[in-house]
């Protein structure tokens, strides 16, 4: 569950990246497969979860991400699905 593995951002180091995988499963898919889309959570977004996360350490630059974004198909202007 994404909300309850982020309860501990506040005790994570600033200088650390944490990120959180995971869905907070509110049904809302007829396949598992759709699930992870929704909840961002399948291949594609924990792969740019990671590449984020390298750039934001300095390890990859920017141009990284937004080639994922293309070749993974990924609207960035896609709604937090923790939020509709």
């Amino acid at each position: 569950m994404k909300t309850f593995a982020d309860q501990i951002r506040p005790f994570v180091p600033k200088d650390k990246v944490y990120r959180v995988l995971g869905t907070d499963g509110f049904g809302r898919s007829d396949t598992r497969a759709s699930l992870r889309h929704f909840f961002e959570v399948n291949r594609h977004w924990v792969a740019l979860a990671a590449l984020r996360a390298l750039v934001d350490q300095g390890e990859l630059k920017p141009r990284t991400v937004a080639e994922a974004i293309a070749k993974y198909g990924i609207d960035p202007a896609k709604p937090d699905p923790t939020t509709v």
